[in-house]
């Protein structure tokens, strides 16, 4: 408009100056809508990363069991079995070595790192809620390339190193999490879906160590193989930089929402954050929504501060459901690796061909998530279309939280029937126990992420989930103790601990019963709706009648 105004004043007929006038206000709509649809591409760009990132990275550790298989081949912990030390010979890179002493010794590393897995999402959550999305990366990043390196130059004879190297892992693998997930704020009512999406790639990303394994198995080494993860860590460090904000995405997503390495200008000619995050968009997003839902007649104590979140029923009962079905998945994969072995009579072949089905059946993590996600999205939206006139803020919050009751008690049912079919001791039936469990796992970790993100502030979104999380790692180091328990009074028969874990699967559905009551409570306090000025009573309609009559 500027060039056009100049220009105006050059020409003597105005018929030129309003011909340059249009042409410039064409090209400004035109680069704006070129812009938007950069902003789309850059929204999908970082969706699609994060995914590949998550299905690579995040959740590594889960496949133990395919990392267990090498590592007994690599004769880690030999020392252990009184048979090996008595007998003379080398066993082979073909070969496998193992015992009691041995199995417990990998199913403690297990533990304690899916323990510091769980643990560490509070520090990792104050950590993002505090310092914002790049800090925490860069942490997760450091932490997760010194522990692939350390993997790749342990040996047998410092197989110790697994201890720090694997709970490492752990950490920078949920620092991906934690930080990825955020990205479902960018798109808006598919929400949900978009964090089961990352939470079914963090249970697919086990499939590494399977790969890790087949390549052993063609004549790689672990050192070359972790050496080269190892490299990797510049992609993380790149997207960190153009593909996710300093701070952290907030929602609901305010309009015109910048991230990433950009420069811009405003309309004042001052540049902006390098960043791309305008300084109104860094502001607390919890003020923003106070003043969003008081405009709508919602109340200020909607939005509750972090000690209320943590003393909700909602809470509890989630933690509740998440702990016990997390201990119940965290024992089956610590112990599968013997287990197979007792099934299978010892035989190396058949333990390597369910180790690989298994670690397969993981990858399909990704595939079934999404669907819990869907299936929250399509209740929320058929419960907001039944609502007319619009409902405020208060009552669509309320809503939202009802169409996850669904989700819940399916997901409960999942754990039963995985509970079920992993107690028969049949070597066949152990691949329906694979589908169910890789099934109920992603449905488990999808909803409790959508779960936290619908019911709580986005402001402690961090705080709420980490916490939940370190709750539950504590009540999974009590997979040890049940591991021992199976090894030494059950003499190997772990058929009364998966009954005891079948009846307590079925105890979590206090959890979705939980939530039906709060929300039946809520909507019951909430002040009715005003009706819609296009419905009329029964008298006004009489007396519209009576009118039209008289006419």
């Amino acid at each position: 408009p500027f060039l056009a105004l100049c220009l105006s004043f050059s020409f003597p007929f105005p018929v030129g100056a309003n011909r340059i006038r249009k042409d410039c206000e064409r090209e400004i709509s035109e680069m704006a809508k070129a812009l938007s649809r950069g902003t789309l591409v850059k929204r999908y760009l970082t969706f699609a990363s994060g995914l590949l990132e998550c299905v690579g990275f995040s959740g590594i550790i889960f496949g133990w069991t395919s990392l267990v298989f090498v590592l007994k081949r690599e004769r880690y912990f030999d020392g252990l079995c009184p048979a090996r030390n008595q007998s003379a010979g080398d066993p082979g890179r073909n070969e496998t070595v193992s015992c009691a002493e041995q199995d417990e010794r990998f199913a403690l590393i297990f533990t304690l790192a899916s323990f510091t897995t769980n643990f560490v999402s509070l520090p990792n959550g104050l950590l993002l809620d505090i310092c914002g999305t790049s800090l925490t990366r860069v942490v997760g990043i450091t932490v997760y390339t010194l522990s692939t390196l350390m993997v790749a130059l342990s040996s047998a004879a410092t197989a110790y190193l697994l201890f720090p190297a694997l709970c490492f892992t752990a950490f920078g693998g949920i620092v991906f999490l934690i930080t990825n997930i955020q990205v479902g704020n960018l798109f808006g009512e598919k929400r949900s879906t978009v964090i089961t999406i990352y939470n079914g790639a963090f249970d697919s990303s086990s499939i590494v160590f399977l790969i890790v394994k087949v390549l052993y198995e063609a004549g790689l080494s672990i050192r070359s193989m972790f050496l080269f993860i190892s490299s990797l860590s510049i992609l993380h460090i790149l997207r960190t930089i153009f593909l996710l904000p300093r701070r952290t995405i907030p929602y609901p997503l305010p309009q015109a929402y910048e991230y990433g390495l950009t420069c811009k200008y405003s309309e004042t000619g001052e540049r902006e954050n390098i960043s791309g995050e305008v300084d109104r968009e860094q502001q607390d997003t919890k003020q923003e929504l106070i003043k969003d839902s008081v405009q709508n007649g919602d109340n200020e104590e909607d939005f509750p501060d972090f000690r209320s979140c943590v003393r909700s029923s909602l809470f509890f009962t989630n933690c509740f459901w998440l702990s016990l079905m997390q201990l119940r998945h965290y024992l089956f994969m610590g112990t599968l690796n013997p287990m197979l072995s007792l099934l299978a009579l010892g035989d190396t072949n058949l333990v390597s061909k369910f180790t690989n089905a298994f670690a397969i059946t993981q990858l399909c993590g990704i595939f079934f998530a999404p669907w819990n996600g869907l299936l929250m999205d399509r209740n929320k939206k058929k419960s907001r279309r039944e609502m007319s006139p619009p409902a405020p803020l208060a009552t669509q919050r309320v809503e939202d939280l009802r169409a996850m009751v669904l989700s819940l008690a399916v997901t409960v049912g999942q754990c039963v029937a995985f509970s079920l079919s992993a107690s028969i001791p049949r070597l066949e039936l152990q691949y329906l126990t694979f589908i169910l469990q890789v099934i109920n796992r992603s449905f488990i970790y999808g909803g409790h992420a959508a779960f936290i993100a619908t019911v709580f502030p986005s402001t402690h979104f961090g705080k709420v989930f980490g916490l939940s999380m370190s709750i539950s790692a504590l009540i999974s180091l009590l997979q040890y103790p049940c591991f021992a328990l199976v090894k030494g009074p059950l003499h190997n028969d772990p058929l009364y601990l998966n009954i005891s874990f079948v009846v307590l699967s079925a105890l979590t559905f206090v959890h979705p019963l939980n939530v039906h009551l709060h929300c039946r409570k809520k909507m019951k306090s909430l002040p009715k709706p005003p009706p819609s000025p296009l419905v009329l009573s029964a008298g006004e309609g009489e007396q519209l009648s009576s009118r039209e009559t008289d006419i």
